[in-house]
């Protein structure tokens, strides 16, 4: 299995550098349309490789992704947290209502019956 990770892993590591490879043309990358540029009195625009712009949008979709999906998730986590609170209250309470029925009595009788 660790095999098969490596050899995804090469595969995807050789598709990125074919890209970054065959996309290494400038481009100009702007903000702000001309329009909207307009308004605000700057213009930002920076000079990147292509390959640069494809690699850096899969990474940030790939991070709004992982925030969505974290936000998502609050209700389960929230509902999993409260489970495991009432789950150790009601453990607390079985173990304090076997205490008091073996109260008084024979401690190896209290572990038999505990036992069984």
């Amino acid at each position: 299995m660790r095999y098969v990770r490596y050899l995804c892993i090469a595969v995807f590591a050789v598709a990125l550098v074919s890209v970054a490879l065959a996309n290494r043309g400038v481009v100009t990358l702007q903000v702000l349309p001309q329009e909207v540029a307009g308004w605000f009195a700057v213009n930002p625009s920076v000079q990147l490789p292509l390959f640069l712009v494809i690699l850096g949008s899969i990474v940030a979709g790939l991070l709004v992704g992982f925030v969505w999906e974290w936000i998502r998730e609050y209700g389960e986590r929230a509902e999993k947290a409260r489970l495991a609170r009432e789950t150790r209250k009601l453990e607390r309470e079985i173990a304090r209502l076997k205490g008091e029925k073996h109260q008084g009595k024979d401690e190896v009788l209290a572990l038999l019956d505990e036992a069984s």
